[in-house]
């Protein structure tokens, strides 16, 4: 199992936001600094943590997103407003894979064009997908559009193994609990952990250390896991030096 560091953007500032709490105007914020991307970035890179991810919410941020790749060449993934066309500039930039979510969704729908116009664009083996979800009834459903819309595609054995044909990684947040330390999506976790064929890593509720266990427990240490505001270093409770011991014993 991995822990996955994160670096979220919002007008050029690394934050912490609540999910579901973004639009164009706002959005309720755990935490902003003034440390820089690229800073983070460095930490990442000394602690030996590849795999993470720098999601940029909304415009503006392409700067500090390019700068932070390039403080941890192919350590770090990419996200948010990615598309064929600008998705090369990131890879470029030092970025080991592309994540992409609403560009490959169209009213509702998974759009299987634009899926496969983005695998040819950054290759299967570099293109993440965010199937962040929110439950609706007994499923969840990913929603898009900075989590505001639902669309039709239900998160289960039969999804995932389709789209599974088209990238090398899901990132699935748990939409409903993200950024408020309410605890993590539990039965999401497990399923994932059955469900996925491929590597998947899960966000979403976090609030102490021992989600680290827990999250390993029920994904049978299939799921990875980002921890974003309940860490210290984005103005929580859980030690990030003790994260990344946790880390350090998994990997041997």
């Amino acid at each position: 199992m991995k822990f996955r560091p994160c670096i979220d953007l919002r007008n050029g500032q690394v934050v912490q936001i609540v999910g579901g709490s973004l639009t164009d105007e706002s959005a309720v914020t755990n935490f902003a600094t003034e440390r820089s991307a690229a800073e983070f970035a460095e930490l990442y890179r000394q602690d030996n943590l590849p795999g993470g991810h720098v999601i940029m919410l909304g415009p503006g941020n392409e700067v500090p997103a390019m700068a932070a790749l390039k403080a941890y060449p192919g350590g770090l993934q990419v996200g948010g407003g990615i598309t064929p066309e600008n998705a090369a500039q990131f890879l470029e930039a030092g970025a080991s894979h592309a994540i992409v979510t609403s560009y490959v969704f169209r009213q509702g729908r998974l759009d299987e064009d634009r899926l496969n116009e983005m695998a040819q664009a950054v290759g299967k083996d570099r293109l993440v997908l965010d199937l962040s979800c929110r439950r609706r009834g007994g499923e969840y459903l990913v929603v898009t559009d900075r989590w505001e819309n639902f669309t039709d595609l239900v998160v289960n054995e039969v999804s995932l193994g389709r789209l599974a044909e088209s990238c090398a990684e899901f990132m699935v947040h748990g939409v409903d609990v993200e950024g408020k330390r309410l605890g993590i999506e539990e039965d999401l976790v497990e399923k994932l952990g059955v469900w996925s064929p491929i590597e998947v890593t899960y966000a979403g509720g976090v609030r102490q250390l021992a989600d680290l266990d827990l999250v390993k427990s029920l994904g049978k240490g299939r799921v990875g896991l980002t921890i974003g505001s309940a860490l210290d270093i984005f103005g929580g409770d859980v030690p990030y030096e003790e994260v990344v011991d946790w880390q350090r014993r998994e990997d041997g």
